[in-house]
């Protein structure tokens, strides 16, 4: 089993090209590529900026793979810029896929549209597919939430039987689940990870591990908070995940500085390989 995190936590301390290396030197197998990292948000405007649209994206991809290959890992899977409701990063969702490619990943999680039906989303999916396809890069889709009245409550593929339908309707090998563990198991969503991991079998591909107090979604490192791992890894297990085991405990290395980085990154690889090592062992 490989293990992989997410960048965008280590780049927001030491940039984006220090962060691949970072997180190589940590212990990790693969590298999750935050196409974030590249990106600027105008929240206000609902506007995105920043070199991700700027006419050397697919050369700074190229240059974060050479890095990881450089540094003996590789870039297993990427997260397209969210969330995919503006009109400025639906339009953007390409380049996404060309930056997965580029990097070498396999895997560009999209978000579902949060506010849209299955079939709106299906759209997207589709219109999408081809030119993933010519790129050999598959669109991952993720369960997701809203915020309501202090607690999470539903959004596309937000339970089992609504990620289900969405995957039915595109019915496309090169649309997959990811699953976000956190999300799952927040109070509110009226499902868990072990429920959903069941309900997807050998449609789950990929994986954002992080944990929480099953309230908030915090992204913190696994084994920290309140959801419990085992029946989740023996889940996964059972229904052959042939994946990657990656984190998104994007919060956990706020507390850390350049200084000390490669210290709180190698918890957080020794948090994965644990979750690896209780799948081996199952």
């Amino acid at each position: 089993m490989k293990i992989s995190t997410e960048i965008v936590s280590a780049h927001r301390i030491v940039g984006v090209e220090k962060s691949v290396e970072t997180i190589a030197k940590a212990g990790f197998d693969a590298w999750d590529f935050s196409i974030s990292t590249l990106c600027e948000y105008d929240y206000e405007n609902h506007a995105l900026g920043g070199r991700f649209l700027g006419k050397d994206y697919l050369k700074i991809a190229r240059k974060l793979r050479q890095i990881g290959l450089d540094n003996g890992i590789y870039c297993n899977q990427s997260h397209a810029p969210c969330p995919s409701d503006w009109i400025s990063i639906r339009t953007n969702l390409k380049r996404a896929i060309e930056c997965t490619a580029e990097a070498g990943g396999k895997y560009c999680i999209i978000h579902p549209l949060c506010y849209d039906t299955p079939q709106n989303n299906a759209e997207m999916y589709l219109e999408l597919i081809p030119f993933a396809k010519k790129h050999n890069v598959k669109i991952a889709t993720e369960n997701m939430f809203l915020w309501e009245n202090d607690m999470a409550c539903f959004a596309p593929c937000g339970t089992p039987e609504s990620f289900n339908e969405h995957l039915d309707i595109v019915n496309d090998e090169y649309l997959v689940a990811c699953l976000d563990i956190g999300h799952a198991e927040m109070k509110g969503t009226n499902t868990n990870a072990v429920e959903m991991i069941k309900a997807l079998n050998g449609r789950l591909k990929c994986l954002h591990i992080h944990d929480n107090d099953k309230w908030h979604d915090l992204h913190q490192i696994p084994f920290s908070g309140k959801v419990d791992f085992p029946p989740i890894v023996k889940a996964l297990k059972e229904i052959n995940y042939e994946g990657d085991f990656t984190l998104e405990s994007s919060s956990y290395l706020k507390d850390y500085n350049k200084d000390n980085i490669l210290l709180g990154a190698k918890k957080l690889a020794e948090s994965a390989r644990k979750l690896a090592d209780m799948f081996e062992e199952e």
